[in-house]
């Protein structure tokens, strides 16, 4: 709950505040937006600190954090572009997600590797090992399809909305939009593998009865 509530406050009510006082003070709607985005960086040093080790998970963050940081600073240089290049790094995500259904293993099984085990080699072990199992495989890749898809669908949705809305309503409007699909992915993945996994159990339980 304490990285939730310091994630939320890093990501999106500190970049909404800072880019408003900031615009008080005179600021260029530029200048206000690339000193808010600051806070995102903080938070993921904040957890890389707390953590204390480099996952699959932190690396990636850690991959688009770069990837933030070279496409703010290159090309024009307009709060519009600035917001469109903000957009594109979810879009990369999404596209990411995608890509990886070619790899031998999707993204979210290494995302849910991190979340549905402590880390220990056991659980590790056991997470593995489920990928012997084709409903396990079948249920990961199409959780990597559908945040691959979201994620590219909500990208083109807030570069659409940058061109017609003003900069003041997209600083709010953006990471609001960002953590709203987000949630809302979690939400629906944690049901889809919910009945994944009662799915898996039913068919264990009707194999070992014909047995």
């Amino acid at each position: 709950m304490l990285g939730w509530v310091l994630t939320i406050s890093l990501n999106v009510a500190a970049p909404i505040l800072t880019y408003n006082a900031l615009r008080d003070q005179g600021w260029s709607e530029f200048a206000a937006l690339l000193a808010g985005s600051a806070w995102p960086v903080l938070d993921s040093a904040v957890h890389l600190a707390w953590r204390r080790r480099l996952d699959e998970f932190a690396v990636v963050t850690l991959v688009f954090l770069v990837i933030t940081a070279v496409v703010s600073l290159v090309g024009p240089h307009s709060a519009r572009a600035l917001l469109i290049k903000d957009s594109a790094v979810t879009g990369l995500f999404g596209l990411l997600c995608l890509a990886t259904l070619l790899a031998p293993r999707p993204l979210m099984f290494y995302f849910g590797r991190k979340f549905a085990t402590d880390g220990t080699p056991e659980s590790t072990a056991w997470w593995n090992g489920l990928w012997a199992f084709e409903g396990f495989r079948q249920t990961v890749r199409t959780m990597t399809t559908v945040w691959g898809v979201a994620y590219c669908l909500e990208a083109a949705a807030r570069i659409a909305l940058s061109f017609v809305l003003g900069t003041d309503t997209m600083v709010t409007l953006s990471p609001v939009l960002i953590y709203g699909v987000l949630g809302a992915l979690i939400l629906w993945t944690t049901m889809y593998g919910k009945q994944a996994r009662r799915r898996g159990e039913e068919r264990a339980a009707a194999a070992m009865a014909q047995a």
